[in-house]
């Protein structure tokens, strides 16, 4: 982008992050050649939380239409979402998602984040996994941000075809094709 004068990259900036509210201050400072310190000090100027907050902010009306889940039940940060079409879900890794010894994500957690964006999507009060046929494309590691987007490929009354390909950087780590079927919530059904 070359070198900009502050007032003009602090507009680009806001620009950009309107844009894509989920770019971090490393990606930032390379976009417009600067360091990240003065990238978090043109955010602070301009009042423009971390990305964190922002994608926390993106969150709250995201999960506003989700009927089939709770939000506490979605696992990663659900961005983005059109009901029985598709969804965009980020998930931080953290210490606590990781093997100890080798700082590698556990693969319960990164299938947890696919599982349940794939259930989130379908417009229904009750939606379970029937099946997954999933692969695990490389290691996931503590720093990295998982990028979870599902998308409904075929639904055939109450089931639906969900494909959810996560990525880490521009990396494939993941890849699923869920099964979802969509129950009816009624309230008259004996248990078994």
């Amino acid at each position: 982008m070359g070198r900009l004068r502050k007032a003009e990259r602090q507009n680009k900036l806001r620009d950009k992050l309107k844009e894509n509210p989920f770019l971090v201050d490393k990606e930032l400072a390379e976009m417009f050649e600067v360091s990240i310190q003065t990238i978090r000090l043109d955010r602070m100027e301009l009042g423009i939380p971390e990305v964190r907050k922002r994608t926390k902010m993106v969150a709250k009306q995201a999960y506003s239409k989700v009927k089939s889940v709770q939000s506490g039940e979605i696992i990663g940060e659900l961005v983005d979402i059109e009901l029985d079409q598709n969804g965009l879900s980020i998930l931080e890794v953290t210490e606590e998602l990781c093997l100890e010894k080798t700082k590698i994500m556990r693969g319960h957690h990164i299938f947890a984040q696919a599982n349940s964006l794939a259930v989130a999507i379908i417009d229904t009060d009750v939606a379970l996994t029937g099946s997954a046929d999933v692969r695990y494309n490389r290691p996931v590691y503590i720093g990295e941000r998982l990028k979870a987007k599902a998308r409904v490929d075929k639904a055939k009354e109450n089931k639906f075809y969900v494909n959810v390909e996560t990525k880490a950087s521009e990396d494939i780590v993941f890849r699923g094709e869920f099964i979802i079927f969509s129950v009816d919530d009624d309230p008259d059904r004996k248990e078994v």
